[in-house]
């Protein structure tokens, strides 16, 4: 039903489909983790408004959103990490005011190949040993992650530059935001990596935990030791709810323009729309939703930025209802 429907929206996108001239489009742009959450945010907000506000859905990666957030060319960047302090002065010099929302948790999910026997679980030493920029060229084979590893090549896949999954996992595991080897598969675009993962015995990588769990049985996930002498622990809803999941657990993010919401009612309504039909669809997209009492506060706080109240019937629930979501 999801493809059928993102089918249907799409054709209504290039092909007109009957939309109503007096239609407005709001613009959402920004990370691949938040993609499949945002892209089922916006489709159910269109199933909803009939057809009378378009929601487009960007993928350009965490930094490449907020390039175009902070030229003001979207209303919406959504991030897999904090807005970094460049980004928040170019904003600022360009008259760019926001409000940041958490939407939801993510655990950055390291993965091998389900025929890789030898590696279980691996600690953040090890894998600053492998991810360092004195790593490239230099540690390129299992056993010197581990002597008891096979003496075989490792093949590196992960995030691209532009997404905010590189530069957190960067600083949780190197200890510093952008410092990487360089020697491996970059890409914004998680599905390719998931991909080459799937199809070599040597590679590792890393990717959003919905990536992985949409695609379990083409993966193995390694279990996380935050120290070399602690407990592994396996990436799931559980442990990053109870905060074991360390350090690679973190949230995604909205950042909405404010200016434009003050203008731009069908905005704010988006927004409202996105915060109480947010848990339901977050279990959709195998994201990990954040307490119920986070998403009554993001409302509150929302509206006391923009200073508006819920301005259509759409969205007219108090915030400390349970968001629910029609039936499909």
């Amino acid at each position: 039903m999801r493809s059928a429907l993102h089918a249907l929206c799409l054709s209504c996108l290039l092909g007109g489909c009957g939309t109503p001239p007096q239609s407005t489009v709001i613009r959402v742009d920004g990370s691949s983790t938040a993609y499949p959450l945002m892209e089922a945010v916006a489709e159910e907000y269109m199933r909803a408004q009939s057809g009378h506000v378009r929601v487009t859905v960007g993928v350009s990666g965490t930094g490449g959103g907020f390039k175009k957030f902070c030229r003001g060319e979207t209303d919406v960047a959504a991030a897999s990490r904090p807005i970094a302090k460049e980004e928040a002065d170019r904003c600022a010099a360009a008259g760019v005011r926001y409000v940041e929302l958490p939407l939801a948790y993510d655990a950055i999910t390291v993965v091998v190949n389900p025929q890789n026997t030898w590696v279980h679980d691996l600690s953040i030493e090890q894998l600053r040993l492998l991810w360092a920029p004195q790593a490239q060229g230099v540690v390129v084979r299992w056993n010197q992650l581990d002597p008891r590893f096979p003496d075989q090549p490792i093949h590196l896949f992960g995030a691209g530059a532009d997404s905010g999954t590189f530069d957190y996992f960067t600083e949780a595991v190197v200890g510093r935001a952008r410092s990487s080897r360089g020697d491996y598969t970059a890409s914004e675009d998680d599905n390719l990596l998931v991909t080459g993962v799937a199809g070599d015995q040597g590679a590792l990588g890393f990717f959003g935990f919905a990536y992985y769990e949409e695609n379990a049985s083409r993966l193995k996930a390694l279990g996380i030791r935050a120290h070399s002498e602690s407990a592994p622990v396996q990436p799931s809803r559980e442990a990053v709810m109870q905060g074991k999941y360390q350090p690679l657990s973190r949230k995604l993010l909205l950042y909405v323009n404010t200016l434009h919401a003050q203008e731009r009612p069908e905005l704010v309504d988006w927004v409202h729309f996105a915060l109480l039909h947010a848990q339901p669809l977050i279990d959709e997209v195998r994201n990990i939703p954040l307490d119920a009492m986070a998403y009554q506060q993001a409302y509150r706080h929302f509206d006391s930025e923009v200073q508006r109240r819920p301005l259509t019937a759409l969205t007219d629930v108090r915030p400390d209802q349970s968001p629910s979501r029609d039936a499909k």
